[in-house]
């Protein structure tokens, strides 16, 4: 068979994320036309039944499945990641999100393969003091709030020094991503919706970016024309990638859980933000003690208070001009579909 396109990896390609990815490679109006797109994840994939779609159920710590998953493939979508704010153990974080971002590098010289697009986070530049307007030339901070946050600093290190003749690499930095079947933020939301008492933290003024996964995914696919069309300008580049202007966290969602036919109450409760910081640091200082005999995270964090509650703010200007990137969906759009998703599924 005539070969019609790249051959594409997708780590963590059963995910949020991921599995949008391959929707939109396989869409018809898509600007990247594959040969094959492999899956790879340590979860099932229920996405998309096609006849390119090849899926291996793996851990990206298990070298040996992933180097079965790397044969001819051209393009790397390294997707996979732990997304945590303090309930997994700093060891777990880091195996997956360094250690299977090296594995990954591996490959591509294993194999030779010659582009990797790598999915990092805004996380990776979290200073926990507000950023206003910032752009890709905002420095690492000094000390990292979350594991998280430092395993994304240390993936893409390792992705840019990773970067040669012989593999071409870009990063790209997703804000808040939200849409359908958001297994992050959605759920907390409506579980108060239903228990009748939704709080929210600060007072309503400040500000952060978000975007809709499917523009996410098509900023993904963008990348990997680019990487595979031998864009020089996107080696070896970072880009933050917003698709509308910034909002307040708890605004922005609450229009989606009464758009799915939610009640808000009461209507206007903000938990200000020293006594949000307080109760966080109690409900850490909590776990600690327990921490002997169970382990556990408090769903409130001085960290989520903080990630809520400062401004968080930047423009993809740097993706607009290099690699054309433009919302393929509109607010009004990604807004309408996530919650008739939540509508639907009540």
């Amino acid at each position: 068979m005539k070969k019609t396109g790249p051959k594409i990896l997708i780590t963590g390609g059963a995910g949020f994320l991921g599995s949008r990815i391959v929707q939109e490679l396989l869409c018809d109006e898509t600007i990247l036309e594959v040969e094959k797109i492999v899956v790879f994840d340590c979860q099932d994939f229920n996405g998309i039944q096609e006849p390119r779609i090849e899926f291996i159920k793996g851990d990206i710590r298990n070298y040996a499945l992933l180097e079965k998953s790397c044969e001819d493939i051209d393009i790397i979508i390294h997707c996979a990641a732990i997304i945590d704010w303090g309930t997994r153990t700093r060891e777990e974080v880091l195996s997956v999100n360094l250690g299977g971002t090296k594995n990954i590098i591996k490959a591509c010289k294993q194999f030779e393969i010659q582009s990797l697009v790598f999915t990092s986070s805004l996380d990776a530049v979290f200073s926990g003091k507000p950023l206003i307007d910032i752009n890709e030339q905002q420095p690492y901070p000094d000390t990292y709030h979350t594991v998280y946050c430092e395993s994304k600093v240390l993936g893409e290190l390792e992705v840019l020094s990773a970067s040669s003749s012989n593999l071409n690499t870009c990063i790209l930095r997703p804000s808040d991503i939200y849409g359908e079947a958001d297994p992050y933020h959605m759920g907390a939301l409506i579980e108060m919706a239903n228990k009748g008492f939704y709080v929210r933290l600060g007072d309503g003024s400040s500000k952060c970016q978000h975007v809709y996964v499917g523009n996410m995914a098509h900023a993904h696919v963008l990348a990997a024309k680019a990487l595979w069309t031998k864009n020089k300008k996107v080696y070896q580049q970072i880009y933050l990638i917003t698709d509308g202007q910034s909002e307040n966290f708890f605004t922005f969602f609450d229009k989606i859980v009464l758009g799915a036919g939610y009640k808000v109450f009461p209507k206007n409760l903000w938990l200000p933000y020293w006594l949000a910081y307080s109760i966080g640091a109690i409900s850490e200082f909590i776990a600690l003690l327990w921490r002997p005999i169970k382990h556990y995270n408090p769903t409130l964090s001085r960290f989520a208070v903080i990630y809520t509650c400062q401004d968080f703010t930047f423009s993809s200007k740097k993706a607009i001009a290099d690699l054309h990137f433009k919302p393929k969906y509109n607010r009004e759009q990604a807004m309408k579909r996530t919650s008739q998703y939540y509508l639907k599924h009540k």
